[in-house]
């Protein structure tokens, strides 16, 4: 399963401006909730169940929260480049300006869960992110994650 195949040019969202953790889990919720058909609610809290087992802020602005969810049939995934930087509670402590959401079926297949270590191999690539935090709009946001996705399966 690639990326691309999670990440549609319709799931890259810009400039939205959470002023917290807390506010960017809702509203990615809520985005999400329009693509699947699941409610935001139900989203909000199985992505806040995964961060208390620790922060999904990888370090360097870039967080992916990610959960499973019952009833899901598909992953799905939503990339965000925020306005501005918020408060993440990341590894490095830095504040987080780039989110991916990844919301998996519970009953995952490896497939499926390699989605996750591509993306997070794409997002540790400094280069990458540079880029994404460059692009002009949506589809070359896109760009970017369909690219980096060779390298990020390597």
């Amino acid at each position: 399963m690639d990326i691309c195949d999670v990440i549609s040019v319709e799931d890259v969202v810009l400039d939205l401006r959470p002023e917290g953790k807390t506010r960017l889990l809702k509203e990615l919720s809520v985005l999400a909730s329009r693509r699947i058909g699941v409610q935001a609610g139900e989203i909000v809290s199985v992505l806040s169940t995964r961060e208390k087992l620790g922060s999904t802020g990888l370090g360097l602005g870039v967080a992916i929260p990610h959960a499973k969810m019952h009833g899901l049939q598909r992953p799905f995934g939503l990339l965000a480049r925020l306005q501005a930087r918020c408060p993440f509670e990341a590894i490095d402590g830095q504040d987080v300006d780039i989110a991916v959401l990844l919301l998996m079926p519970e009953a995952s297949p490896q497939e499926h869960l390699n989605v996750l270590a591509k993306i997070a191999r794409l997002l540790r690539d400094e280069t990458a992110v540079a880029r994404l935090r460059g692009a002009a709009d949506a589809e070359s946001l896109h760009g970017v994650l369909a690219e980096g996705r060779h390298a990020a399966l390597a």
